[in-house]
């Protein structure tokens, strides 16, 4: 599953801002690629950029705005502390260890350590609860103006931790009342987090569940922008979380992907050709959506507006890429046209970038194959090299962090890219 997004900042004026250029490459897999504003890139480099609007074509008279971010990552419990590590290049990878319940492996991962987490109760809902919890604060909602009954919660599924029911029942037997599994919906039911989530913060309108693999928490987060589209709610609470379980972590190092070294903090280097995989994190990224109507009649701060989405399925296999990208590519003009830019195409693209030689090579052609000369002027970078790949949050913590390169004008780095990969020539 392939899913687009493209943002664009909401405000009709120009504004200048500095961007800092890296000089690195870009990144790989369609799983999620958002772009935002344009940069009059006539001036050198270390010359802030003036940033301004594309040209609208036929937008929406209404369209749904972002008011409302949440964040929790290796890099930090909060939104502005994840997204100033981002920026000063601070990695949140390091070694597991044996505390972390995850297994005898102690490869490279990007754990969260900085929040409290209670043993009976999954770390991926723990850390999705934490995420909205900020989000729902950060849109600042007048709860006696809100109708409840209009509030999508849209949470996509996460992995469950079924080490428990690995134990022989001698083991199991033998545990202690705190030692036991957490409740077992919570290990099998996809619907857990939305359902915990909106009872949780009384959000009784549609609640919506996906489960797309790395792609999750941006099609969490289309289907609620489309539920207030169509009329049936006026607010939405959506993304997704994630959490490094036993399982899925021996099952990727099983696969032979995951980056090692002698530093964890710097072993994944997406679209460097002395790559060696990617780094599994955890985390969540919620998002707080609304019309723009809605969000300026009662007074909310805007961070961008949703231009436009797509999504697209290869069909190719569970878990490689179709080699000549034209699946991307497709969904690349197809998401570029539907924002209604025209000609001129993004200026950014917060890419999947996992740090896979698959994955990266056919990013980068794919963007380069759809945008050809004006993917000159684009920007890419992947957050991967410092947060991890959060699986399932991974769209949505990155369509958060785009959200945030909107509002500050700043485009992150890829880190740890020293040797650029050649496929698609972009600064990455």
């Amino acid at each position: 599953m392939v899913s687009l997004f493209a943002l664009r900042d909401w405000r009709d004026i120009s504004f200048n801002v500095t961007l800092r250029k890296v000089p690195v490459f870009c990144d790989i897999t369609s799983t999620v690629w958002q772009a935002t504003y344009f940069a009059d890139t006539s001036m050198d480099s270390t010359s802030p950029m003036i940033l301004r609007l594309p040209q609208r074509g036929a937008p929406e008279e209404d369209p749904i705005v972002i008011t409302g971010v949440g964040v929790v990552s290796s890099l930090g419990a909060t939104r502005e502390s994840t997204w100033q590590n981002i920026q000063i290049g601070k990695s949140g990878i390091r070694r597991t260890e044996a505390s972390d319940g995850v297994g005898a492996l102690t490869l490279p991962c990007g754990m969260v350590d900085s929040i409290p987490t209670e043993p009976h109760h999954l770390k991926s809902l723990q850390l999705t609860e934490w995420a909205a919890a900020e989000a729902l604060t950060d849109a600042a909602l007048d709860w006696r103006q809100v109708d409840r009954n209009r509030f999508v919660c849209s949470i996509s599924a996460q992995f469950g931790d079924i080490g428990y029911h690995y134990l022989p029942h001698d083991v199991r037997d033998a545990l202690a009342p705190e030692q036991h599994a957490h409740r077992w919906w919570e290990e099998f039911l996809p619907s857990t987090a939305a359902n915990l989530i909106g009872d949780k913060f009384q959000l009784y309108g549609p609640r919506l569940c996906h489960t797309t693999a790395c792609a999750s928490g941006l099609v969490s987060t289309i289907s609620a922008a489309r539920m207030i589209r169509d009329g049936q709610a006026d607010l939405a609470l959506c993304g997704a979380g994630d959490a490094v379980t036993e399982l899925v972590y021996a099952a990727f190092a099983r696969m032979g992907v995951l980056a090692d070294g002698d530093d964890p903090r710097t072993v994944c280097k997406p679209f460097d050709v002395h790559r060696n995989g990617f780094v599994i994190g955890e985390g969540a990224g919620l998002l707080v959506l609304e019309k723009r109507s809605h969000a300026i009649a009662r007074g909310a701060r805007i961070y961008a507006e949703l231009a436009a989405d797509q999504s697209l399925c290869q069909a190719h296999h569970v878990t490689g890429l179709d080699g000549d990208s034209s699946t991307l590519e497709a969904l690349i003009e197809r998401l570029v046209a539907k924002a209604g830019w025209g000609y001129l195409g993004p200026q950014y693209i917060n890419a999947h970038g996992t740090g896979t030689e698959q994955n990266d090579r056919v990013e980068l052609h794919a963007i380069r194959a759809a945008l050809k000369d004006r993917a000159d002027n684009v920007l890419v970078s992947s957050n991967k090299a410092v947060t991890g790949h959060l699986i399932n949050a991974a769209g949505s913590i990155e369509l958060a962090l785009t959200a945030l390169a909107i509002r500050d004008g700043y485009v992150p780095p890829t880190m740890h890219l020293t040797t650029p990969e050649t496929v698609g020539q972009l600064d990455c």
